[in-house]
């Protein structure tokens, strides 16, 4: 009777666990969806109430247009030194976003407009510019095909920016609203005057759909 027993619980064991497997094995899977080509000009297949992609080609196209259209800068003898970086690039909205994506652009974009009328300074590879003009001058490298200067190239000016946003919420219907809003100045780096301000670049956009910016 023991054996009988004991050979009863097992298989009763056995089809339980065939049960309970059987049917997870057996679910389909689930096909991935395929990557879709947009244009990062237009407006994306997931837009929310910020900044898109759309939005940082449009302010670009904006500033260059209205700094290349300033004789007194571009038309100076003397090509001016110019900043454009994320580090006086604020952003004090309620969108997380990556200022640099900012930044980087508009300065590819002037880049290309001035066409040498504006000298492009980097402030983020100070360390590496001031490593290598160590290694000239002690010898360990030579002083490459354009000799070498007394110091680094110093500033004209700084392109500054500020991002900001107002936020509101309908309770009832569940709406969101939001303004933003970034602005650009050029900041003498001398004089600490500001001899250009660009028109703000503003959005204002509502959803009821929640979209997460990272």
């Amino acid at each position: 009777m023991k054996g009988s027993a004991k050979h009863v619980i097992l298989a009763w064991a056995t089809a339980t666990c065939v049960i309970a497997v059987g049917p997870a094995e057996a679910r389909p899977k689930k096909s991935g969806t395929q990557a879709t080509e947009l244009d990062p000009g237009g407006r994306g297949a997931i837009s929310g109430i910020g900044i898109e992609s759309r939005d940082i080609d449009a302010m670009a196209d904006q500033v260059v247009r209205e700094l290349m259209s300033r004789p007194d800068f571009i038309a100076s003898a003397v090509p001016p030194r110019i900043v454009v970086d994320s580090a006086a690039f604020y952003n004090d909205s309620s969108q997380r976003i990556d200022r640099n994506m900012i930044t980087d652009a508009l300065r590819a974009s002037l880049n290309r407009a001035a066409n040498g009328r504006i000298r492009f300074i980097s402030r983020e590879t100070m360390a590496l510019i001031q490593q290598e003009r160590e290694l000239k001058r002690t010898g360990v490298a030579d002083v490459g095909t354009r000799g070498m200067t007394a110091g680094v190239a110093g500033l004209d000016f700084r392109l500054v920016g500020r991002m900001t946003s107002l936020d509101n919420r309908d309770g009832r219907s569940g709406l969101t609203q939001r303004r933003t809003q970034v602005l650009f100045e050029l900041v003498d780096m001398e004089t600490g005057e500001i001899p250009w301000t660009g028109q703000p670049y503003v959005i204002l956009r509502a959803s009821g759909d929640d979209v997460v910016y990272r």
